[in-house]
């Protein structure tokens, strides 16, 4: 009956009559399963509602034609009965009507149809989902379907202009954690994007399904994110989870970052977050809770880049090789005695642009800028906007390095204040 790839929308196929291999119509399509657990874009099978119940064709039993003509290869006495669906993402249920993330779009949208892309193998067929509809297309052909002729509606869905994504860009969302875990649902695509981009995706969802995808992040790539919301909602995200999931995303966070989200917390929480982390994680968060949020050292992330002043450029790239901490901390290399007093930095363009040998004590700028640690934020400001520096040093009453300031937790400040 299928001489080729077609599309087929999946609001047409629903409600389609099924006939059994003499050609006797027995039932209609009530559902499409996916197993995401096994191949995320191959249909598994066909759910027919007949007078005997439901049964469960898998597509190599049936044939489809261009014209939704559909029939089994089996009488109807031999098709499965459909037991058990718990292990299966049903498209009508889980799907239409239901939000995604369109990773390649890098926002949240609805989906109004899902176009089927049925194959012919074997003798039966292998169905694969081809794109999802998030526009006119789909909806209208929804709510015409049944008041018109099907020829009518597909000759006027024709002229609408399409919306798509391509399925390999779509990003389900499961807020059921058992069936999230059952389906092996994941956000690896969305794990791929910036963490501002994932931000505004999380910021957008409900908090269930905020919480839901949360849950699947890598502690990283959730860490990375969290620092990019709105602090209410950074606070609604950690107070869903539980504190030992907690604790290892704000271990990934920068240390000021994660000492900001704490001190918004209640003081139970807080502690209880802390007891989970690991000893040094805690230690520098905990040193940077005894600061006020609105000084230089409340600021300040304790993640940079420190040498001695005899270090040459070629060990400072070394350095740099191994340095775990943000990308935004990398700007400067802060040279210090033996005391830890500040001495001296050095921008990074320096040290690339030196000769291996050349110790970083002769490459240094001038004059030596920092604040210290009970500085005021508006001084941390103006600081930062008079020297154009891309990170700014906080020092102790010893002139002792404490941390630095980048340029990212200034924007923030400024956001803050508007």
């Amino acid at each position: 009956m299928t001489n080729g790839i077609f599309n087929l929308a999946l609001s047409r196929l629903l409600g389609t009559r099924v006939a059994d291999a003499s050609g006797v119509v027995v039932g209609k399509i009530r559902e499409v399963a996916l197993r995401p657990q096994e191949d995320a874009t191959r249909i598994s099978g066909i759910v027919v509602k007949t007078a005997n119940g439901d049964r469960f064709l898998v597509p190599s039993m049936i044939q489809i034609s261009v014209d939704l003509q559909v029939r089994a290869s089996l009488p109807a006495s031999e098709w499965p009965q459909a037991a058990s669906l718990d292990d299966f993402f049903l498209l009508e249920r889980d799907l239409l009507d239901q939000q995604i993330i369109d990773v390649h779009g890098r926002k949240v949208v609805r989906v109004n149809d899902v176009d089927l892309r049925p194959e012919p193998r074997n003798g039966g067929l292998e169905i694969k989902i081809g794109e999802v509809d998030v526009g006119m297309r789909g909806a209208v052909r929804r709510v015409l379907k049944g008041l018109a002729p099907s020829a009518a509606i597909e000759g006027l869905v024709t002229r609408l202009k399409p919306r798509v994504i391509p399925w390999e860009f779509v990003d389900l969302i499961e807020t059921d954690p058992a069936r999230q875990v059952k389906l092996r649902i994941e956000h690896e695509r969305l794990s791929q994007l910036h963490p501002a981009d994932i931000a505004d995706i999380i910021e957008e969802l409900a908090p269930a399904e905020r919480d839901a995808v949360f849950q699947t992040l890598d502690e990283q790539v959730a860490a990375g994110a969290l620092e990019e919301i709105d602090p209410d909602i950074q606070v609604s995200i950690v107070e869903s989870l539980d504190s030992e999931r907690a604790a290892e995303i704000v271990e990934e966070m920068d240390p000021g970052a994660a000492a900001d989200l704490l001190e918004q917390l209640s003081s139970d929480r807080s502690e209880e977050i802390l007891e989970e982390m690991q000893p040094a994680e805690r230690e520098e968060v905990e040193d940077l809770l005894e600061h006020g949020e609105r000084t230089a050292a409340g600021r300040m992330t304790t993640e940079y880049l420190s040498a001695t002043p005899n270090t040459r450029a070629r060990e400072a790239i070394d350095l740099l090789r191994d340095f775990e901490g943000g990308v935004e901390s990398v700007a400067t290399v802060y040279l210090t005695d033996e005391t830890g007093k500040l001495v001296g930095s050095v921008p990074l363009q320096r040290i690339v642009l030196a000769q291996p040998d050349k110790p970083l004590s002769e490459l240094t700028a001038k004059p030596l800028v920092f604040v210290r640690e009970h500085d005021n934020q508006n001084r941390v400001a103006e600081v930062m906007d008079k020297y154009n520096l891309y990170t700014l040093a906080v020092v102790d009453t010893e002139q002792r390095l404490k941390g630095i300031i980048t340029a990212d937790d200034v924007i923030t400040l400024l956001r803050e204040q508007r």
